[in-house]
């Protein structure tokens, strides 16, 4: 994990996620409004992917979820 998780947003564990999030006004876009932009890595975790791609384009949808 990067020194500054701001940049990376990838946590190590439960506790760094809620420290993270109250440090961070985090809020939900309102019906209609644009989502706020983020990216992620592909499943082999070498080519970015940004929400940002995808508009106007093609419909997504985010799953969350243990898949071990």
């Amino acid at each position: 994990m990067s020194n500054n998780p701001s940049n990376n947003l990838t946590f190590q564990n439960y506790e760094q996620a809620i420290a993270w999030q109250k440090g961070h006004r985090v809020s939900t876009p309102k019906i209609g409004q644009t989502a706020p932009d983020f990216q992620l890595l592909d499943l082999e975790g070498e080519n970015p992917a940004s929400l940002s791609s995808f508009r106007n384009h093609k419909p997504v949808a985010l799953v969350f979820g243990s898949f071990s």
